[in-house]
């Protein structure tokens, strides 16, 4: 009997000391296990002032809780310049890979003739993800990237994060794991959405998951609305929202001559879907429906605490 009390005793100080169930991403950042937790990300800070001027203004006001800079892009020392001086907004890097505007364009950061491959006849990055990966190679996406992060360092950012502009990365997953092994390098924690990674090939998301953090359901619209229905996919997904780490990206800029010019024959991601984007983040209705659903707004920056605790 005796014996028998004396296993119990064991079982139950190993059960409570041993057993527990390890910490999920949101208790480890003071949530309950269950939280909803989101990240609101702007992309393509540094295309053009009219987008750095919209993303400031999210920033300030609070209807964005992240933001990537592209560094090739013509305005990257404007963005750069506020990155600097305002620290505490969470601010990665948008690598950039490709160039798809009509009478817009940007190359690498990198001397051209060390990255021949990922530029065009004209010395710019190619237009379309299909391009890219046709001509691409793993030494010079590898060179350019980290050409990228150098230059954003010089310029006096401290980067909170990775991710990539039109998805380029995926064009391979030897091209993953380049961006994970120097996100681990300088202890930034790369985007990895689950959904879109998982639906393309399970094995390659297991890969990827392994010693990194993955965004459990990333929304982005991928086709415009009328304006006076631009918010309901965005208050569709609020309200559907599962547990785990979500990201809604949008795309933000002032609908001016600028963006107007740049974004020529492009509806998709043009100005009025920027303009619409922008009105959306800051509009009450997007604030209300995130407290109604008791969503949790979330940084890179406190994700790359816990996945970095030693930075």
């Amino acid at each position: 009997m005796r014996t028998i009390l004396s296993l119990a005793f064991l079982f139950t100080v190993y059960f409570t000391c041993f057993a527990q169930p390890e910490k999920n991403l949101a208790e480890k950042l003071g949530y309950d296990r269950n939280a909803k937790l989101l990240i609101v990300h702007a992309d393509d800070m540094g295309l053009s002032q009219a987008t750095n001027s919209a993303v400031i203004e999210a920033f300030q006001k609070g209807g964005i809780s992240s933001g990537s800079i592209m560094v090739p892009c013509p305005w990257f020392p404007e963005i750069a310049e506020f990155a600097k001086d305002n620290s505490h907004f969470d601010i990665g890097l948008h690598l950039t890979l490709t160039s798809e505007w009509d009478k817009y364009f940007f190359g690498g950061v990198s001397v051209a003739a060390s990255i021949p491959n990922l530029l065009n006849s004209k010395g710019y990055f190619y237009p379309s993800v299909e391009e890219f990966a046709k001509h691409a190679n793993s030494a010079e996406v590898e060179k350019e990237i980290r050409a990228q992060i150098e230059r954003a360092l010089a310029f006096g950012i401290k980067p909170t994060h990775l991710d990539n502009h039109m998805g380029t990365i995926l064009a391979s997953p030897e091209y993953y794991q380049i961006l994970l092994k120097i996100g681990h390098e300088y202890k930034l924690p790369v985007l990895i959405p689950a959904d879109m990674i998982g639906a393309i090939s399970k094995p390659l998301l297991d890969m990827l998951s392994r010693d990194n953090i993955v965004v459990d359901h990333l929304f982005m619209l991928n086709q415009a609305s009328p304006a006076q229905k631009w918010s309901e996919p965005y208050l569709k997904f609020i309200e559907n929202m599962q547990p785990g780490l979500n990201e809604i990206i949008v795309h933000l800029a002032k609908n001016t001559d600028e963006t107007r010019a740049i974004m020529v024959n492009h509806p998709d991601f043009g100005a009025e879907w920027r303009q619409n984007d922008l009105d959306f983040v800051l509009s009450p209705e997007f604030r209300n429906a995130l407290k109604k659903h008791d969503i949790k707004l979330v940084t890179w920056r406190e994700i790359g605490a816990v996945q970095y605790p030693e930075k």
